[in-house]
C-alpha cells in the first residue's frame, strides 16, 4: 500500500485521473478528512473537498508505472 498527497483542479483533471486509475486492477482509494471515496468513481471524487490536496492510497506494491502515469497529480510523496 502507498500513499501520496494528490490535487485535482478540475473537472478535466478529474477525468483525466480517473480514466487513468481505471486501467489498473488493484483498488486506489481517496480520501478528504473523514471521507474516502473509489478514486475510479467520478462521482464519489466529486463529493470530496478538492479545494486541498487529497489523500491517495493505492493498494499494491508495484505502482511504478501507474504513479508515473499520474505524476502530473502528485503534490507530495
Amino acid at each position: 500500500m502507498t500513499k501520496k498527497k494528490i490535487m485535482l483542479a478540475s473537472i478535466a483533471d478529474v477525468k483525466k485521473f480517473v480514466s487513468v486509475v481505471s486501467m489498473y486492477d488493484f483498488e486506489v482509494d481517496l480520501s478528504s478528512g473523514r471521507y474516502a471515496v473509489d478514486a475510479k468513481s467520478i462521482m464519489g471524487i466529486f463529493s470530496l473537498d478538492l479545494s486541498n490536496p487529497i489523500t491517495l492510497t493505492a493498494h499494491t506494491d508495484s505502482g511504478e508505472k501507474f504513479f508515473a502515469e499520474i505524476k502530473d497529480f502528485i503534490v507530495e510523496d
